[in-house]
This record gives C-alpha cells, structure tokens and sequence, in this order.
C-alpha cells in the first residue's frame, strides 16, 4: 500500500490547453501498472485541445459544469457526480462552459508508452461557440 497524502497543483501546459487549467497528477503511468489519474480544474471558457487516446479515457466529474465534444459535432452537458467514457482513438476535446468552472478527473490506461494520449491542435473560439450553442448556453 502507498499512501499518497498530497501532489503539487502545477497549470497544464499551454500547448495542450486553452485557458487557465490547473491539474494534480496522482498517478502516471509507469510499469508494470499503467494507470495514469490526475484531478484537472478548469477555468470558465478553459478545455483542452483536440486529442485521442489509445486505449480510451475516463472522465469522472468532481465538480461544475463541462462540455466534452467529438469532431462529428456531437456535445455532452457534463455535471457533477457524472461520468463519460471516451473510447479507444476518438478525437475529443473537453472542458468548462463559459460562466462555470469545472473539474473531473481524468483515468487513462497507457499503451506502454506513457499514457498513449495524442495530442492534436487547439479547439477554435469558433467550434467551443458551437458547442455551447448546441447545449442553449
């Protein structure tokens, strides 16, 4: 057993994020297990870029409200106590609405190369806006 009684809150970096992000990495994923988990906060208007992973993710949110959109257009309102699967490879980006903060926690399974994630180009002013106006905000 390993107690982990806290992690340093570092801000994401601005190559992966748009926004104020902040995360607390609680477990990267390192032989022969390879979890990765970090608690990632979210300013309002703050998401990530397009990204995929290679064996998936799982977003658990902890608190607010939250956007996760696919490149076929599709949205999801995430809240509080709500849980999202993103499968293998899907591009997907995710995020706070623009008037609330919100903060999940991210779970990925590495591929054995670190946490197997893809990073890609930012989300546009243009494609966030469409987003939000998918869900009325």
């Amino acid at each position: 057993m390993e107690h982990i009684t806290s992690t340093p809150t570092m801000k994401a970096p601005a190559e992966r994020f748009t926004g104020a992000v902040y995360l607390n990495m609680i477990e990267a994923p390192t032989e022969p297990a390879r979890l990765a988990a970090a608690l990632v906060r979210f300013t309002p208007g703050a998401r990530t870029n397009w990204h995929s992973h290679a064996l998936g993710q799982v977003l658990y949110i902890t608190d607010g409200v939250g956007l996760v959109g696919t490149r076929d257009g599709n949205v999801v309102r995430v809240s509080a106590g709500e849980a999202l699967k993103c499968p293998a490879g899907e591009e997907h980006w995710h995020g706070a609405t623009d008037t609330n903060l919100m903060a999940h926690m991210a779970l990925v399974v590495g591929d054995g190369n670190g946490d197997g994630t893809t990073w890609l180009e930012p989300v546009t002013v243009d494609q966030y806006a469409a987003a939000l106006t998918v869900l009325g905000d």
